[in-house]
This record gives structure tokens, C-alpha cells and sequence, in this order.
């Protein structure tokens, strides 16, 4: 990290302006590196790259790009040490964490590799003996992958290996804030063979660099995962180039624990996922709907697991849970359990930053009970560690209350009954549903949400279908005497 420098035509390069951007530590606040600012000229050399390239990389043959992918997995897997620490250091996240999520961004390229053997198309009957009607899929061109920092490994994993493929090039553009896993990534594909030009990553400043790439004709597809806001911004400029679209957005995920649920296995599981990555995850349980007979055994359970958490320097063992990634992120959760309490709910545990980490942006993990449903932390996302907990007594309330929000993410659902479980599931307004479990994400299921929370699905067999576009071909048999 202490000269990154921009992918483009398969070679590493400083920017041609030779601009850079600092990279700062959340756990210090200092500066661990430079990254480099794409000027126009990189910005136009990476277009045009991607657009000559794709016609060769598409018309690669789908085992060929298999080979590529796979061998990239298991570069990143033999470099996975390597990159979680350089993953840790600009995110603070515990080193067992980072780990884990090098292991799930190699997955996401093995499972693509396999995928792009599979891409079916259709045969349809025709109406006349002397027709043929069939449907084939394409890629649908080069590609733009805009992913966030609170997993910079396994996001732009998703974008890339499923628009690699399906025969699309992409231009990655990685968060700044933490850019090396998604380097590190590039590194694996160009040792894996793949061709110069299929993969561009390029770095600098987003306000500038994000719209110029959006807005850039040769681009056909764009994938974001980010806010809501920034979300609906780049639609609106997808929209003059009639571009495809997938939206992985925010979410504001409701649990649901029914009364006949164990309290205490509940609180811990849930603890567990809700503090992950310091809460900066966007399918993260974050509001907590518990039948009125067990709440008080939920919460002091749950209570009592965020007070055993040991909060610093993720790069450090015995570490459970690093910083935020900045100070204002510490600042909105504060200010959201300040107002919490203000309208008469009880702080268990936390709701402060921790007085001997005084330089970083860190948060001791919060716990608020009673938290009634007009608190801005049950309307708006926290992305941080803090767990508001309420009550319900009524099944249908209860659900009423939990798609009252403009998300539609992920949603939880805790009972031993499955009939009941099931039902509630249904019924919830996501994407998703963990019912008696909190890990959702895998390389072989669909991740994505509807309503606010976007559209689209990464990973699974339909996320390739993201990158596609279907070709109906109607064919006319004439024979021909000789």
C-alpha cells in the first residue's frame, strides 16, 4: 500500500497526472499509503481497452475463461495471509475476519468458473414444421464494478468473476479507502492468463471519477453495492444511456424471534452476526422484534456477549472487533443511540467510544432495549454496532412493524415451529431470509434485496444472468434444390 498504482492494458501504472490519494488507518488515523488518481487520459485509455478487448474475451470459449477463474481462486487462496493482512490494516477489521472473507472472494471465482460452462439458452417450438425459435444469451458488454470498503474483498469478487465469465470486460473501481484486496485480486487473474484488457482497475477520486466512468458509452452494465442515495444517483445516470443495472443498496434488517425460540441460543447467534465487521455490514440484523415472554433473557444475554467483546486493532491478537471505518460513522451511531434513549430506551451495554482507544474511530458495542419504533435507529440504517431491541405480543403486528421501512434487504426469523417460521418468512419484505441462521452470504445463493434495497442478484447460477443479455433468433428453413 505504499504505491498502488492503476491496472490497465494488464500492467500496473501511476496515474498519467501522477496524482495520488492518501490512505488512512481507522485505527490511527494515519497514513498507511498512496493510492493512485485516475486522470481523464487513464479514464479514456481504460474505456477504450475494455471496449477493443471485448469482442476477443467474448468470443473466448466459455472453458478457457473457465480455466482462468479457477486458477485465479486458487492463487487467492494460497495469497489469502497476504491479502487479509493488507485487508485488516486499512479496515481494521479482525485478521480471523479478513480471512474469512479472502476464502469466500476466491469461492465466488471457483463457482463462476463452473457457471460459465452453464450458460443455457432455449429451444422453442415453433408454430410451422419449417421454423426453428431459439434463444441463446450474450454478454452484454463491458462492464462497470463499483464496490464499498466494508468488504473490499469479496465485493468486487462478486462483479468481476460473474461479469468475467460471462465474456463481459470490466473497469473495477474499489473504494478508496480500501483498495488493496481488490488489487491483490487483479494480481491473481493476470498471473491466472487472463487476457490484457478484460480487467481495468482504476482508483482515485468517486465524484469525479465514478461519473465520468457511468456516463462513458462504451460502459453497457453497471453494478453498484453502496447506499441508498448513491444508489438512486447512479441510476439516474444509467438512465440517458439506457444502461443494465444491478443495485445491491442498503438494508435495515428486521429479526424476528417468536416466543418458542430459546432466548439465550438467539442473543448469542444474533450478537455474533450483529457485531461482525463492527456492525458495517449491509444484511446485518440491526432490529430486534422479540416475543415479550423471552425479551429479558434476550437482551441480558445479549447484553452480556457485547460487553465480552475486546475492541481495538484488528491486527492484534485476542481482538473480536475493530474500529469503523471513519469518525464520522462513530459520530451518526452515537448520535443515534442518544436519541434513542431520549425517547426512553435503556442503554445495556457500550454507547460510547472506548476511553483507552482515544485515536481511532472506535465504538464499544452497544445494546439499547425497549427502543420504541418512532427512534431514528429503528427508521434509518446504523451500519454500526448497535443492537436496538423491542417487544411484540402480536404475530401480525409484529410483521406490520417490521416492513415499515423503505428497505428490503434481509430479514431473520427465529422459531422451532417451522410452519410458523415459514409463514413469517414469507411475509417479510426482503431479498432474504435467514430462518434459525444469520450467515446468508454464499457463493452459490443469490444476494440481493427489493424495494429500496435494490434490484438484481449477485452469486448463484443467477447472477451470471446479470451480465447477459437473451438473443431470439427465428429461423426460417428453405431449402434449396441443387
Amino acid at each position: 500500500m505504499t504505491d498502488a498504482k492503476l491496472l490497465i492494458g494488464g500492467e500496473w501504472v501511476a496515474a498519467s497526472s501522477g496524482d495520488t490519494r492518501d490512505v488512512h488507518s481507522p485505527v490511527t488515523g494515519k497514513t498507511i499509503g498512496t493510492i493512485a488518481a485516475a486522470s481523464a487520459d487513464d479514464i479514456a485509455s481504460a474505456l477504450k481497452l475494455s471496449k477493443d478487448t471485448f469482442p476477443k474475451w467474448a468470443a473466448v470459449p466459455a472453458w478457457e475463461r473457465a480455466k482462468v477463474l479457477r486458477k485465479a481462486a486458487d492463487l487467492i487462496r494460497e495469497r489469502t495471509q497476504d491479502i487479509a493482512r493488507v485487508m485488516s490494516t486499512e479496515t481494521g477489521k479482525p485478521l480471523a475476519e479478513a480471512v474469512g472473507e479472502t476464502g469466500a472472494a476466491a469461492d465466488q471465482f471457483e463457482w463462476y468458473a463452473e457457471e460459465a460452462k452453464r450458460i443455457y439458452g432455449q429451444t422453442i417450438p415453433g408454430r410451422n414444421a419449417d421454423e426453428r425459435l431459439t434463444v441463446n444469451y450474450q454478454p452484454v458488454g463491458p462492464s462497470l464494478a463499483l464496490s464499498a470498503w466494508n468488504f473490499p474483498a469479496l465485493l468486487p469478487a462478486r462483479k468481476i468473476a460473474a461479469a468475467l465469465a460471462a465474456g463481459c470486460t470490466v473497469i473495477a473501481r474499489p473504494a478508496s479507502e480500501a483498495a488493496g484486496p481488490c488489487f491483490a485480486i487483479g494480481q491473481a487473474l493476470m498471473d491466472a492468463g487472463l487476457m490484457p484488457g478484460a480487467l481495468a482497475i482504476l482508483t482515485g477520486d468517486s465524484r469525479t471519477l465514478a461519473p465520468a466512468l457511468i456516463n462513458a458509452p462504451e460502459i453497457r452494465k453497471v453494478s453498484l453495492t453502496g447506499s441508498v442515495p448513491v444508489g438512486k444517483d447512479v441510476m439516474r445516470q444509467c438512465a440517458d444511456g439506457m444502461k443494465k443495472v444491478t443495485m445491491e443498496l442498503g438494508g435495515h434488517a428486521p429479526v424476528v424471534i417468536h416466543k418458542d425460540f430459546d432466548p439465550i441460543a438467539a442473543a448469542q447467534k444474533l450478537a455474533a452476526t450483529k457485531f461482525r465487521n463492527c456492525g458495517q455490514v449491509c444484511i446485518s440484523p440491526s432490529r430486534f422484534y422479540v416475543h415479550s415472554s423471552i425479551a429479558k433473557e434476550f437482551a441480558e444475554e445479549f447484553a452480556r456477549y457485547a460487553k465480552s467483546l475486546v475492541v481495538g486493532d484488528g491486527l492484534e491478537e485476542g481482538v473480536t472487533t475493530g474500529p469503523l471505518i471513519r469518525q464520522r460513522a462513530v459520530d451518526h451511531a452515537l448520535r443515534l443511540t442518544e436519541d434513542a434513549i431520549a425517547k426512553g430506551a435503556e442503554l445495556l451495554a457500550g454507547g460510547q467510544q472506548p476511553k483507552n482507544l482515544p485515536e481511532g474511530s472506535f465504538l464499544e458495542p452497544t445494546v439499547l432495549m425497549n427502543v420504541p419504533d418512532e427512534a431514528a435507529i429503528m427508521i434509518e440504517e446504523p451500519f454500526a454496532p448497535v443492537a436496538p431491541i423491542s417487544t411484540f405480543d402480536d404475530v401480525e403486528d409484529v410483521i406490520e412493524r417490521a416492513n415499515n421501512t423503505p428497505f428490503g434487504l434481509a430479514a431473520y426469523v427465529f422459531s422451532y415451529d417451522s410452519a410458523l417460521a415459514i409463514k413469517t418468512a414469507e411475509r417479510l419484505e426482503a431479498g432474504m431470509v435467514g430462518i434459525n441462521e444469520t450467515l446468508l452470504a454464499t457463493a452459490e445463493a443469490p444476494f440481493g434485496g427489493n424495494k429500496e434495497s435494490g434490484f438484481g442478484r449477485e452469486g448463484g447460477s443467477l447472477g451470471i444472468m446479470d451480465y447477459l443479455v437473451p438473443k431470439y433468433t427465428r429461423h426460417l428453413l428453405i431449402s434449396r434444390e441443387i
